[in-house]
């Protein structure tokens, strides 16, 4: 197997791990759509759980959401890795029944520390972007059910 079909196949096995074990994601309905090495795509439906006082989707939801494609983005390299911190612009609300789809992306990465861009859709217009600053924390246990390759021939 070449070493992108790996690096492509370790994102997938740490996500299936990361999302068997997360009961906030999946009670808050997030759906994983994509994930590769340093990127991945996660959907919620709005739903009258999921809005405010306003009838709009609640801040809190799109951030869990973004923060959940960041996640998978930064953990997809093998590394257990967690937030060192974030930040969201809303840009539009999110209304009823609308599909929110974000993306996640790697930006840059320096040593343990890694910088991820985040934009949540409607469709064509954006709804939120949010940056997550993630720090690599090789001492701390991977995802329960998660099996790490074994060592390579040499």
């Amino acid at each position: 197997m070449a070493a992108d079909q790996r690096a492509e196949a370790l994102a997938r096995r740490i996500a299936d791990a990361m999302r068997a074990s997360d009961a906030a994601q999946a009670g808050a309905g997030v759906e994983l759509l994509d994930v590769g090495p340093g990127r991945a795509v996660a959907r919620l439906t709005v739903t009258e759980r999921h809005v405010n006082g306003h009838g709009v989707c609640h801040g809190g939801y799109l951030f869990l959401l973004a923060d959940a494609a960041f996640a998978y983005a930064c953990n997809s390299f093998g590394v257990p890795t967690l937030a060192a911190g974030a930040d969201i612009v809303f840009l539009r609300s999110g209304a009823l029944g609308e599909e929110l789809v974000a993306e996640a992306r790697l930006r840059s990465e320096v040593g343990r520390s890694g910088l991820y861009d985040v934009t949540v859709r409607a469709g064509d217009a954006v709804v939120a972007e949010f940056r997550g600053r993630s720090r690599a924390v090789p001492t701390l246990a991977h995802p329960p059910g998660f099996i790490p390759d074994p060592p390579a021939d040499r």
